[in-house]
Protein backbone atom coordinates (compact mmCIF):
# COMPACT_ATOMS: atom_id res chain seq x y z
CA UNK A 1 0.00 0.00 0.00
CA UNK A 2 1.60 3.29 -1.28
CA UNK A 3 1.98 5.48 2.03
CA UNK A 4 1.11 9.50 1.70
CA UNK A 5 3.03 12.20 3.44
CA UNK A 6 1.30 15.51 3.96
CA UNK A 7 3.43 18.04 3.96
CA UNK A 8 3.42 22.52 4.75
CA UNK A 9 1.00 21.58 7.81
CA UNK A 10 1.28 24.36 10.23
CA UNK A 11 -2.48 24.38 11.93
CA UNK A 12 -3.46 22.06 14.35
CA UNK A 13 -6.58 21.64 12.56
CA UNK A 14 -5.16 20.52 9.50
CA UNK A 15 -2.42 18.10 11.67
CA UNK A 16 -5.78 16.40 13.49
CA UNK A 17 -7.16 16.12 10.11
CA UNK A 18 -4.16 14.14 8.42
CA UNK A 19 -3.88 12.28 11.31
CA UNK A 20 -7.32 11.10 11.11
CA UNK A 21 -7.57 10.51 7.41
CA UNK A 22 -5.03 8.31 7.81
CA UNK A 23 -1.59 9.65 6.73
CA UNK A 24 1.52 8.14 7.53
CA UNK A 25 3.83 11.08 6.85
CA UNK A 26 3.25 14.76 8.40
CA UNK A 27 5.55 17.75 6.63
CA UNK A 28 7.18 20.37 8.88
CA UNK A 29 8.82 23.11 6.61
CA UNK A 30 11.53 24.43 8.52
CA UNK A 31 13.12 26.17 5.35
CA UNK A 32 12.37 29.88 4.16
CA UNK A 33 8.79 29.56 2.25
CA UNK A 34 5.32 30.51 2.73
CA UNK A 35 5.04 27.61 4.40
CA UNK A 36 7.31 27.61 6.88
CA UNK A 37 6.69 27.14 10.87
CA UNK A 38 9.52 27.48 13.43
CA UNK A 39 10.97 25.22 15.77
CA UNK A 40 9.24 25.40 18.65
CA UNK A 41 5.62 25.78 16.32
CA UNK A 42 6.66 21.90 14.70
CA UNK A 43 7.38 20.93 18.24
CA UNK A 44 3.68 21.93 19.86
CA UNK A 45 2.30 20.37 16.76
CA UNK A 46 4.26 17.61 16.44
CA UNK A 47 2.62 16.97 20.09
CA UNK A 48 -0.54 15.77 18.47
CA UNK A 49 0.44 13.13 16.38
CA UNK A 50 0.46 9.76 17.49
CA UNK A 51 3.21 6.76 17.63
CA UNK A 52 3.04 5.25 14.11
CA UNK A 53 2.98 8.82 11.75
CA UNK A 54 6.65 9.91 10.97
CA UNK A 55 6.90 13.72 11.85
CA UNK A 56 9.35 14.76 9.11
CA UNK A 57 11.45 18.02 8.53
CA UNK A 58 11.62 19.58 5.80
CA UNK A 59 14.93 21.94 5.02
CA UNK A 60 16.90 23.43 2.17
CA UNK A 61 20.73 23.30 2.26
CA UNK A 62 20.70 22.53 5.83
CA UNK A 63 23.83 22.57 7.68
CA UNK A 64 24.35 19.18 10.03
CA UNK A 65 23.79 21.24 13.28
CA UNK A 66 20.94 22.60 11.83
CA UNK A 67 19.42 18.98 11.24
CA UNK A 68 20.54 17.74 14.67
CA UNK A 69 19.61 20.11 16.72
CA UNK A 70 15.52 19.94 14.94
CA UNK A 71 15.58 16.14 15.58
CA UNK A 72 16.16 16.58 19.35
CA UNK A 73 14.18 19.60 20.01
CA UNK A 74 10.81 18.47 17.83
CA UNK A 75 12.04 15.67 17.71
CA UNK A 76 11.67 14.42 14.55
CA UNK A 77 11.19 11.04 12.93
CA UNK A 78 12.74 11.94 9.64
CA UNK A 79 14.38 14.40 7.86
CA UNK A 80 13.85 15.78 4.35
CA UNK A 81 16.98 17.98 2.53
CA UNK A 82 16.41 19.59 -0.68
CA UNK A 83 19.42 21.82 -2.35
CA UNK A 84 22.97 21.83 -1.33
CA UNK A 85 23.88 18.92 0.89
CA UNK A 86 26.86 16.56 1.11
CA UNK A 87 25.84 13.39 0.30
CA UNK A 88 28.10 11.63 3.06
CA UNK A 89 26.12 13.40 5.32
CA UNK A 90 23.40 11.52 5.54
CA UNK A 91 25.27 8.48 6.89
CA UNK A 92 25.54 10.67 10.03
CA UNK A 93 22.13 11.01 11.16
CA UNK A 94 20.35 8.72 13.85
CA UNK A 95 17.02 9.11 11.81
CA UNK A 96 15.76 8.24 8.66
CA UNK A 97 16.47 10.47 6.01
CA UNK A 98 14.77 11.57 2.42
CA UNK A 99 16.67 12.99 -0.24
CA UNK A 100 14.74 15.38 -2.68
CA UNK A 101 15.71 15.90 -6.36
CA UNK A 102 14.25 18.02 -9.04
CA UNK A 103 13.66 16.10 -11.87
CA UNK A 104 14.17 18.37 -15.19
CA UNK A 105 16.03 16.10 -17.24
CA UNK A 106 17.08 12.74 -18.26
CA UNK A 107 20.30 13.10 -15.90
CA UNK A 108 18.23 13.32 -13.01
CA UNK A 109 20.62 12.18 -10.53
CA UNK A 110 18.93 8.96 -9.08
CA UNK A 111 21.13 7.61 -5.80
CA UNK A 112 22.10 9.09 -2.32
CA UNK A 113 23.26 7.61 0.43
CA UNK A 114 19.99 9.26 2.19
CA UNK A 115 17.52 6.36 3.24
CA UNK A 116 14.63 7.72 0.57
CA UNK A 117 14.45 9.60 -2.67
CA UNK A 118 11.87 12.11 -3.42
CA UNK A 119 11.40 13.27 -7.00
CA UNK A 120 9.47 16.81 -6.73
CA UNK A 121 8.68 19.40 -9.76
CA UNK A 122 11.73 21.99 -11.15
CA UNK A 123 9.97 24.09 -8.35
CA UNK A 124 9.17 22.66 -5.20
CA UNK A 125 5.90 23.80 -3.50
CA UNK A 126 4.61 25.07 -7.10
CA UNK A 127 2.06 22.96 -7.47
CA UNK A 128 3.34 22.26 -10.95
CA UNK A 129 4.10 18.12 -11.69
CA UNK A 130 7.61 16.92 -13.54
CA UNK A 131 6.98 15.16 -17.15
CA UNK A 132 6.82 11.98 -15.56
CA UNK A 133 8.46 10.34 -18.79
CA UNK A 134 11.81 11.37 -17.35
CA UNK A 135 11.18 8.56 -14.71
CA UNK A 136 9.28 6.41 -16.18
CA UNK A 137 11.79 3.94 -17.37
CA UNK A 138 14.56 4.63 -15.21
CA UNK A 139 16.29 1.57 -12.93
CA UNK A 140 15.66 3.09 -9.37
CA UNK A 141 17.35 1.06 -6.82
CA UNK A 142 15.67 2.92 -3.10
CA UNK A 143 12.45 3.44 -1.84
CA UNK A 144 11.75 7.05 -3.05
CA UNK A 145 8.34 9.65 -2.92
CA UNK A 146 6.72 11.21 -5.80
CA UNK A 147 5.89 14.78 -5.77
CA UNK A 148 4.95 17.68 -7.37
CA UNK A 149 1.73 18.86 -8.40
CA UNK A 150 -0.59 15.68 -6.92
CA UNK A 151 -3.79 15.80 -6.73
CA UNK A 152 -6.84 13.60 -5.20
CA UNK A 153 -7.33 13.67 -9.25
CA UNK A 154 -4.04 12.80 -10.56
CA UNK A 155 -2.88 10.78 -7.68
CA UNK A 156 -3.82 7.57 -9.02
CA UNK A 157 -2.14 7.91 -12.13
CA UNK A 158 1.16 8.97 -10.61
CA UNK A 159 0.85 4.89 -8.48
CA UNK A 160 0.13 3.61 -11.83
CA UNK A 161 2.75 5.14 -13.17
CA UNK A 162 5.56 4.51 -10.49
CA UNK A 163 4.31 1.94 -7.89
CA UNK A 164 6.10 4.20 -5.55
CA UNK A 165 6.85 3.95 -1.73
CA UNK A 166 5.19 7.13 -0.79
CA UNK A 167 3.12 10.10 -2.62
CA UNK A 168 4.09 13.22 -1.20
CA UNK A 169 1.31 16.17 -1.61
CA UNK A 170 1.29 20.31 -0.24
CA UNK A 171 0.09 22.42 -2.30
CA UNK A 172 -2.34 19.94 -4.20
CA UNK A 173 -4.80 19.93 -0.84
CA UNK A 174 -4.47 23.73 -0.29
CA UNK A 175 -7.47 26.18 -1.02
CA UNK A 176 -6.02 29.76 -1.78
CA UNK A 177 -3.17 28.79 0.07
CA UNK A 178 -4.25 27.12 3.15
CA UNK A 179 -4.42 23.50 3.71
CA UNK A 180 -8.12 22.52 3.08
CA UNK A 181 -9.11 20.01 5.76
CA UNK A 182 -11.84 18.05 2.76
CA UNK A 183 -8.99 17.79 0.09
CA UNK A 184 -6.20 16.98 2.60
CA UNK A 185 -9.08 13.60 3.53
CA UNK A 186 -9.58 13.27 -0.45
CA UNK A 187 -6.40 12.87 -1.08
CA UNK A 188 -5.37 10.16 1.16
CA UNK A 189 -8.88 8.58 0.29
CA UNK A 190 -7.79 8.50 -3.15
CA UNK A 191 -3.75 7.06 -2.26
CA UNK A 192 -5.58 4.34 0.25
CA UNK A 193 -8.51 2.88 -1.83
Amino acid sequence: MTKVKICGLSSPEAVAQAVKSGADYIGFVLAPSKRQVTLEQARELAQAIPAGVQKVGVFVSPSLAELEEAIASIPLDVVQVHGDFDDKLFEELRVPSIRALQVTSDATVLDSAADFLLFDAPVAGSGQTFDWNLLADKDIKKPYFIAGGLTADNVAEAQAIFQPYAVDVSSGVETDGVKDLNKIARFIESVKK
